[in-house]
């Protein structure tokens, strides 16, 4: 028997940085974050999923899916299903940068893909994933008062969550991992003002 285990493994142990490691390995997958101008105030484009897809049915949600093993990045994966979803065209896509990944219970890690598109713009929605595509105005976005903390149940047993909601716009709820996604955006460009 190795009595000198413990001390190698200690010294193995303090030399590493500690890992985090999840119980599974999340699926990769990008959304764009379309930003577009309209009478002189910046929106942002936000879809209604149908009840047909996979997963987050019903949900208000960027465009956005699994990346495939033919795409060489979260951009493009953002590009391809803005296109399969929405139909926008990868070419009037104008890239900025990407906001912090977000890992979401759906076990997706989500890399959010900042962009510009030019507005009006001929949207043609996929009717099998996408019901409705819409715009909510940054500056109603901005307003802390649209904007609220309630706890759900975790999708495994445990106590309940904080989850971030905002108030409805035009009859639609953003919330959860797309709320966070756009509280990111939200902190991005506060920051630019300070």
């Amino acid at each position: 028997m190795d009595l000198s285990l413990p001390e190698r493994l200690a010294r193995q142990l303090a030399d590493r940085p500690p890992q985090v490691r999840p119980e599974w390995e999340a699926q990769p997958a990008a959304v764009l974050v379309p930003l577009y101008t309209l009478d002189g105030a910046w929106h942002v484009l936000f879809t209604l999923r149908t009840g047909h897809v996979d997963v987050h049915r019903g949900q208000v949600a960027f465009p956005g899916g699994r990346m495939e093993p033919a795409d060489q990045g979260p951009e493009e994966t953002a590009l391809r299903e803005a296109r399969e979803e929405i139909g926008v065209r990868p070419e009037d896509v104008t890239l900025i940068g990407r906001l912090d990944p977000l890992l979401t219970f759906t076990q997706f890690r989500v890399e959010p893909v900042v962009g510009t598109i030019p507005w009006p713009y001929p949207l043609q929605l996929n009717s099998h994933e996408v019901e409705l595509a819409f715009g909510v105005p940054l500056a109603w976005l901005q307003d802390p008062a649209h904007l609220e903390v309630r706890r759900r149940e975790a999708p495994v047993p445990g106590p309940s969550i904080p989850v971030l909601y905002f108030k409805p716009y035009a009859g639609q709820v953003i919330w959860g991992a797309t709320a966070r996604i756009t509280v990111n955006l939200l902190e991005m460009v506060r920051s630019l003002s300070e």
